[in-house]
């Protein structure tokens, strides 16, 4: 199998599956319980919870795990229009968000909120002059993502912290990074946000753990969730230890020759753009100096679920968009209006650590194949 689409899932190293494997057999203890066991693993919660917040360039205590990325977005949301509800009623969001950003801003839209949606350019990009622009007295948050997950275009995101300071210090700001985390400068302290998100399977990590910064500026945030008041109260529910373990344990495995692993990523993107761009009628959607792992392209006048099938059943895994859209159309594509022919050829290549120039050769000479043996529908 030759796997490039880490953009979806990553897959997890022995290593964090052995330091999961050693909590949900050895140290399972409940990190509430008052005895040896249940006190031993809430130290050890709190040695991984500094190691992911160290990555994240912020103080443990500023950490917060949740059960993924999209309750974390939900939870920045909610919590940035509680603290600002006398403030104003308006978000300022883009039209290329996650949908779980997407969502909770409709959400709120029900509950009398106005949003603005902000349409990229065509290239994928997001201004902050666009983004300042559209910031009201009356704006209670901007929620705008760090690295698009389909375009791997990067947003400016403490520009837009800066310029949100002078204009409108009241306004909170929040940054979806789960696809930026590890892959792009990633400091919460240096970006300026008030919220931020990370997921722990973009990573390396296992599925169903995820992390939301909350900054200094928050005032007693409001919890998702209420119960046993684990997570300073802040979120309750048991912690899910062993999968805050192999959290830490896959950020410290990226973090091990971090500079070289980037290198390598961009690299092989940059190889992939090269060798792609010579199959007739593909066009390159990514624009350059994206992030490192992302690559978007169009094989004009065939469809991209096609395209899909047919390299998966070559064992060659790629996507046409967001795993979250399962087949549907991409709210991220249709936001760029572009041509149908273009828009419905996309397909997106995600890498990792592990993917070779010998993977892009094997899913370049597929999709010429493609393109040679199938007839365009479009």
């Amino acid at each position: 199998m030759i796997y490039l689409d880490h953009a979806a899932t990553t897959p997890v190293p022995r290593a964090v599956a052995d330091a999961m494997y050693e909590v949900l057999t050895e140290q399972f203890g409940n990190p509430s319980s008052q005895y040896p066991l249940g006190l031993e693993m809430k130290r050890r919660v709190e040695t991984w919870r500094k190691t992911v917040a160290g990555a994240l360039d912020c103080e443990a205590g500023q950490l917060f795990f949740t059960s993924c990325g999209t309750e974390a977005d939900n939870w920045a949301v909610t919590a940035a229009c509680w603290q600002n509800r006398h403030m104003g009623k308006h978000i300022v969001t883009t039209a290329v968000e996650h949908s779980a950003v997407l969502e909770s801003c409709r959400w709120m839209e029900r509950q009398g909120y106005e949003v603005t949606y902000l349409a990229p350019a065509q290239d994928g990009s997001i201004s902050t002059e666009q983004v300042l622009a559209a910031v009201r007295s009356d704006t209670a948050l901007v929620s705008c993502m760090l690295v698009n997950n389909e375009l791997g275009s990067i947003y400016p995101i403490s520009e837009i912290a800066r310029g949100l300071a002078a204009k409108n210090p009241k306004t909170l700001l929040h940054t979806d990074a789960v696809q930026g985390f590890l892959k792009v400068p990633c400091s919460a302290k240096a970006l300026g946000v008030d919220f931020l998100t990370i997921s722990a399977h973009k990573v390396g990590g296992p599925k169903g753990i995820g992390a939301l910064y909350i900054g200094p500026r928050v005032r007693n945030p409001k919890p998702l969730l209420a119960g046993g008041g684990q997570e300073s109260g802040l979120r309750s529910g048991t912690e899910a230890t062993a999968q805050i373990a192999g959290f830490a344990k896959a950020v410290e495995l990226r973090l091990e020759n971090p500079e070289e692993t980037l290198r390598q990523m961009a690299a092989v993107r940059d190889y992939a753009a090269e060798r792609l761009s010579a199959i007739p009628d593909l066009k390159i959607l990514s624009a350059p100096g994206g992030a490192p792992h992302v690559l978007s392209v169009s094989l004009v006048g065939w469809p991209s679920q096609n395209i899909v099938n047919d390299l998966g059943s070559q064992g060659i895994c790629v996507s046409a968009g967001s795993a979250c859209h399962q087949g549907k159309p991409s709210h991220v594509i249709a936001a760029l209006k572009l041509p149908k022919k273009v828009s419905s050829g996309v397909i997106r290549l995600s890498f990792g650590p592990e993917t070779t120039r010998a993977d892009i050769d094997a899913c370049a000479e597929a999709l010429r194949r493609h393109h040679d043996t199938r007839m365009p529908m479009l």
